[in-house]
């Protein structure tokens, strides 16, 4: 590693949280809040189907807080931040087929071994005649230095893992940095409704539990801004119930949120509004895909969307599943959004208890990456 890495390695931060998931937590009965247990109801088929076939030693060491499947994934180069024991990229290793590949990096050496492990047994279940999937040892928040290209990866994701992490906006500039131009970054995260406290942000359980380094919704938006993201879509959020009343009284108002969004690396003021028609040929999702929480395309309806959402959809890997036209008379206006993950949780609660958090669909009827 260089010498910018290694700093990474030295802060306090970094090292308790290496000690809180390589020593203090063997498996997910060592947790002291429900934060890290994603509920597997309601799940699409084809994740059942793909999470049966991973390792359970890999399970059982599985700390994320939703599901981060978007669609569109057959051929494509996917990065995960803190793939811990690796479940993610495996299950993302079947949905991106074998002419795909999954890259998993971690800083925690015990996590790394349980995922490296097994690697020839995932192969085999696959099918697979050589493995596509590769575990590095590296910091998300110095992606580079542990030897990861820039502009290489189509999407990245990860799972309840950058509120581990005290420079956040570090970690989205090196996301930034990797992905390709229209690439993704769909993630799965722990939000606050306010700035928390310095009592909460050095208490080393809180911050390893997630709460401690939970941002505040709207910071992340203003940090995806100066990065040079697209403005975060929210997709949908649940809420997160402490469970401890230890923890509970030290955290005390505040509130949490599981909340998973998208932002592309697109360019910006290129794009006008437009008419766009979903061609329905994404495996899990035919009739309807679910894009957000504020976009629903079904099959061969056509729609106006404003600039910004066309900016996303013509120039990810997103344009081969849609067809465009020329917008109407009448200028396309942005919709209505929830910015608020906390509202959303409210609603979609309301709507459908027992909601599962992530993406809906995968596909294998087109290659979207090439």
């Amino acid at each position: 590693m260089s010498d910018k890495t290694r700093s990474f390695a030295d802060t306090n931060v970094h090292l308790d949280v290496k000690d809180y998931y390589g020593k203090t937590l063997k498996n997910t009965s060592d947790l002291k809040s429900n934060v890290c247990v994603a509920s597997a109801t309601h799940l699409p088929k084809f994740i059942l189907q793909a999470l049966k076939k991973v390792h359970p030693d890999v399970t059982d060491r599985y700390f994320g807080c939703g599901l981060v499947v978007p669609e569109c994934l057959e051929g494509c180069r996917i990065l995960d931040l803190g793939s811990g024991s690796g479940r993610d990229c495996y299950m993302l290793s079947q949905l991106v087929g074998e002419t795909g590949h999954v890259t998993g990096i971690d800083m925690t050496e015990d996590q790394l071994q349980v995922a490296r492990k097994h690697v020839d047994f995932h192969m085999k279940e696959f099918g697979y005649k050589k493995p596509n999937v590769t575990f590095v040892q590296g910091f998300i928040e110095a992606l580079t230095e542990a030897g990861l290209e820039k502009s290489s990866y189509d999407i990245i994701i990860s799972n309840c893992v950058v509120n581990l992490s005290p420079d956040k906006k570090k970690v989205l500039t090196e996301a930034y940095s990797v992905l390709k131009d229209g690439g993704e970054f769909f993630f799965s995260d722990m939000y606050c409704n306010g700035r928390q406290t310095e009592e909460i942000k050095n208490n080393k359980v809180l911050w390893g539990e997630g709460f401690g380094g939970a941002l505040w919704y709207k910071d992340l938006l203003q940090l995806a801004k100066e990065v040079g993201f697209s403005t975060p879509r929210l997709v949908t959020a649940s809420t997160i119930t402490v469970d401890n009343k230890d923890m509970e009284a030290i955290l005390g108002d505040f509130k949490f949120v599981s909340a998973t969004y998208r932002l592309f690396k697109v360019p910006k003021g290129s794009t006008k509004p437009c008419k766009v028609m979903y061609n329905g040929n994404i495996t899990g999702a035919e009739e309807t895909l679910r894009f957000d929480c504020q976009y629903t395309f079904k099959a061969d309806q056509v729609v106006e969307v404003d600039a910004e959402v066309a900016a996303i959809l013509t120039h990810s890997r997103f344009a081969q599943v849609f067809t465009f036209q020329p917008p109407g008379d009448s200028c396309v206006q942005p919709k209505a959004s929830t910015e608020n993950p906390f509202e959303l949780a409210v609603q979609l609660q309301r709507a459908s208890p027992g909601s599962p958090t992530g993406g809906s669909c995968s596909t294998k009827s087109a290659t979207c990456c090439k």
